[in-house]
Parts: C-alpha cells; structure tokens; sequence
C-alpha cells in the first residue's frame, strides 16, 4: 500500500466559489482549486471574463468551471452567484473571498469620505455578505463531513498600513478582525483563514495609480527570497488552507510575502 503525501490536498467533491476570480492572484486560485478536483464558480465583475476565464480552466483542468457577473457589493448579485452555484453543483463547501481593491493617495487626509466608505464595502463588507449568503450551504458540506473553508485575500497592508493606500489598509485591517471574530464564532463548523499577501506585480498596481518606477521597485524587493510574487505562490498556500491539508487550521492571518524586509545592523 502506497502512501499519498498529495492526498490531503485533493479538493474532489467540494465546491468553491472565488470572487475576483477572472485574472490576476484569483484566476490562479480558481485554476489550483480545479487543478486538485473542486468545481469552481468564477464570480466577477467583468462577466464576460469570467466565463473566458472559466472555460480556459475548465479546458485545462477537465473539470467543470462555471464563470458569473458579480457585484460582490450588491446583494441581489451575490444571491445570484450562490443559487447558480447550488443549482449547478448542488452546493458550497469553499468560499474565496478574494475581491479587493485600492488606489494611491498622496496625502491620507484628503481622502475623501465616500472613497473610504466605499472601500470599506467593497473590501470588508463584501467578504461579509458573501460569507453570510454561504453559510448555511457551508453548514451543510461540515455536516456531510466535509473541510468546509473560507478563505480571504489579504494584504500585508492590513497589518502595517500604507499612508498612500490608507482607506485600502483600513478595510483590509477591518476585514481581518472581522474574519478572525467569525472564525470563532464558527468554531469546530467553519474553518476561516486570511492570506496576507505581499507584492504581487499585476495590471492592478499601474491601475492604482503607481508609475513604471514604482513598479520595479516593488517587482525586485529588498526580502529573504529576493523577489516579487507570483499568483501562483498565493494560490499555493490558498490550497493548503482551503483543502483538507489544512484542517487543524482555522483564525489565522498568514503571511505570503517572500519572507519580509532582510534585517542586517551592519552596513555592507
């Protein structure tokens, strides 16, 4: 009898919605949940994109892939997304609260007011909705015996904000209290983790706001490994948590960063 070290990391038979699903980090985490078994509902705001991108996955991976507009702000969307899914696959055992977004500001006090309030919806109050739609379809894969997840993208900047991205640090800094107060209350039900992620280089970045320079800074950091991230290395630690490897896992705020900043009081 063979021993499997893979086995734990097999996503067959569980069900998993991704939001933000149609590029970037949520594209790679939709392909990897594929990739290990899962049937994967792709919601995104751009629709169209997410059914290319769910039909490309689905081609490579040989399992279904179902790709939705969604405006994970609005809630008739978000019960549209979620009933699609239990009509096609019969349920939800793994949500990706992946949606998230900021820009750059040169002076954090003028932010104005409604930019604060609406990344707070669109970066905090989404994952809660989402997650309280889910809930009792997640209730009922636990019951079945499955790993049921929720697992959230978060940023390094919740942790340690950025001036210049403020009210995208705050509501990321809000949505990790605020899932780690509900991996409690869903405790020995739910499994909920949050990824803080680190430099990822995408589209997204020069979106934000920031020009060529910045952007190679960020893409050659100053950290252990020495290099910006890749969707890949996010969507890799995505299966972990969310698959049944990381059952014994629940309330955590990992981080995937490349390491951090190299510390040396010497000087070279």
């Amino acid at each position: 009898m063979s021993f499997d070290a893979f086995g734990d990391f097999r996503m067959d038979g569980h069900v998993a919605i991704v939001t933000g699903g149609a590029q970037n980090i949520g594209e790679a985490f939709a392909r990897t949940l594929s990739g290990a078994g899962a049937k994967v509902m792709i919601a995104d705001l751009q629709g169209e994109k997410a059914e290319a991108t769910a039909a490309k996955i689905q081609e490579e991976t040989g399992n279904d892939v179902i790709g939705i507009g969604c405006n994970v702000t609005v809630q008739e969307d978000i019960d549209q997304c979620v009933n699609k899914t239990v009509e096609a696959f019969g349920g939800v055992s793994t949500l990706i609260n992946n949606v998230g977004w900021g820009r750059a500001y040169d002076d954090p006090l003028a932010v104005p007011e409604e930019d604060m309030v609406e990344s707070y919806k669109l970066n905090t109050l989404a994952a809660m909705k989402m997650t309280a739609t889910c809930r009792p379809y997640l209730l009922k894969a636990k019951e079945a015996g499955m790993s049921a997840s929720i697992t959230n993208s978060g940023s390094l900047v919740g942790t340690m904000p950025a001036f210049d991205f403020i009210a995208y640090s705050a509501a990321k800094a809000a949505m990790n209290h605020m899932m780690l107060g509900l991996a409690h209350y869903f405790a020995r039900e739910i499994r909920i983790n949050t990824i803080l992620i680190g430099t990822v280089i995408t589209p997204g970045y020069a979106e934000a706001g920031l020009d060529e320079k910045a952007q190679y800074a960020l893409a050659h950091p100053d950290n252990l490994t020495g290099r910006a991230g890749s969707p890949q290395d996010i969507a890799n630690a995505l299966l972990w948590l969310a698959s049944p490897a990381g059952s014994w896992i629940s309330g955590q705020s990992i981080q995937v960063s490349g390491g951090g900043k190299r510390v040396k009081l010497k000087p070279e």
